[in-house]
């Protein structure tokens, strides 16, 4: 019974040591591209801070609402100091 086991445990192993070994082959067969970008990493992209113009996280910015727009800031000073743009009609 333990050498069942035993042979069981180590068939996995295998099992999985090769799955692992050969996914790595296939992914550089087909140029490092071997899993798709996590939603996460699409959810965080870039934005402008429109007083220092530097890029955050979206996900990491400070953000204020004003005449129905959203803007991102890198941190509360520059969003203190933002002054919302005219209105040209």
């Amino acid at each position: 019974m333990i050498r069942f086991v035993a042979l069981a445990v180590l068939a996995v192993l295998v099992y999985l040591v090769l799955r692992s070994v050969l996914s790595a082959f296939a992914a550089g067969l087909r140029g490092g591209a071997s899993r798709r970008p996590s939603r996460r990493a699409l959810r965080d992209d870039l934005v402008k801070d429109p007083v220092c113009e530097t890029y955050v996280p979206r996900r990491s910015a400070v953000t204020r609402t004003a005449r129905g727009a959203t803007y991102h800031f890198c941190s509360t000073a520059c969003a203190d100091r933002f002054q919302v743009p005219s209105e040209t009609t």
